[in-house]
């Protein structure tokens, strides 16, 4: 039976049905399921599905962030729960957009699945300088951070940024992943960052390999 209402709460997920998924997280919680089963088995076995797809150009940004807001609905009925029962998440995130960069979509479609992948993330917002994320990281005790910029012209900020954590001493204790439409591989080696994603669901395999 709970894997039957977990199957209904990935597939409705998939389709981005908040108002289902809500309902669904609330009757597997009812009927005494375990909050992790429920996000791991469900939630973000659904969520899975999306990256997945979205990797393979199947669906588009519009339907990852339609089932991300999805997933989201049942993670605030969830989430408590995983915290009263003293479930720790994989590690802690800050994400931000650079200086300069009013961008948003990519940044939160990444927050949003870690989130869901069992991450505490902390969403710094756009126009992010470089002392705002050390601060950020210092303030949360972060693991890591995600840097996105979607122009060519603050891609440069993200370097500065770098700098910032080497020069508060910072740089070995934290790890730096990067992305944007205009980001390649070669940009994230030469800037000196830990890694870089394509998509907000490589995104998240490349936290699980940075963060462990």
């Amino acid at each position: 039976m709970a894997a039957e209402i977990l199957e209904q709460l990935a597939e409705a997920l998939i389709k981005g049905q908040a108002p289902v998924v809500k309902e669904l997280t609330q009757k597997a919680i009812d009927d005494g399921i375990d909050a992790s089963e429920i996000l791991n088995d469900g939630l973000v076995a659904g969520m899975s599905v999306i990256g997945d797809r979205f990797k393979r150009n199947e669906v588009y940004i519009p339907e990852v962030l339609i089932a991300a807001r999805a997933m989201n609905s049942g993670m605030e009925l969830v989430k408590p729960l995983l915290l009263a029962a003293g479930v720790k998440a994989k590690g802690t995130v800050c994400c931000a957009t650079v200086k300069g960069d009013l961008h948003d979509i990519g940044k939160n479609l990444v927050c949003m699945m870690l989130e869901g992948a069992g991450y505490e993330v902390i969403d710094l917002g756009v126009n992010c300088t470089p002392e705002q994320f050390v601060k950020g990281v210092q303030e949360n005790d972060a693991d890591a951070i995600g840097m996105s910029a979607l122009l060519t012209t603050t891609m440069t900020n993200m370097k500065a940024t770098i700098d910032a954590f080497t020069e508060a001493g910072l740089r070995d204790k934290v790890k730096i992943m990067v992305g944007g439409a205009p980001l390649t591989q070669s940009f994230s080696d030469e800037i000196g960052a830990d890694g870089y994603a394509p998509d907000a669901a490589s995104a998240v395999d490349l936290m699980a390999e940075l963060v462990g």
